[in-house]
């Protein structure tokens, strides 16, 4: 097993990749070790210009930290993000990826509860106007 970090709401927690893949839906993620990018199918729905910003986004969160990034929805909608790790990867810099999501979900808040809503709508079936009103 990976060692693994996980960022939900600006809350930072370990957890096992077992707990993981029963509660979250992967929307995007970036793998440093084989140079890929992926992108759930499920969301092709999305505008070309939100695909290109996560693309982006999970490329250079790979590119400055290294090991694998990815975005996710957990059960109730809400976008988390995990970066995980090879354990033979001493270049990791698992300081700094902690540093970095934090900016990454403050600087990208508003497309990450886009995201959210987008998500909530389409696969969870919640009423937009119930998710609306509640914000006001």
């Amino acid at each position: 097993m990976r060692p693994q970090t996980s960022v939900v709401c600006g809350k930072e927690e370990k957890m096992s990749r077992e707990t993981e893949k029963a509660e979250k839906m992967v929307l995007c993620g970036a793998n440093a070790y084989e140079k890929k990018y992926y992108f759930n199918e499920k969301f092709a729905g999305l505008p070309e210009s939100v695909k290109d910003e996560l693309h982006i986004i999970c490329v250079l969160f790979t590119e400055e930290i290294g090991g694998i990034f990815t975005i996710a929805f957990e059960e109730d909608g809400s976008v988390s993000m995990s970066t995980e790790y090879a354990p033979e990867d001493y270049l990791y810099d698992e300081v700094g990826s902690g540093l970095l999501v934090n900016e990454v979900r403050r600087r990208r808040q508003e497309l990450f509860e886009s995201l959210s809503l987008y998500y909530r709508v389409l696969i969870l079936h919640e009423d937009v106007g119930d998710l609306l009103g509640g914000d006001e």
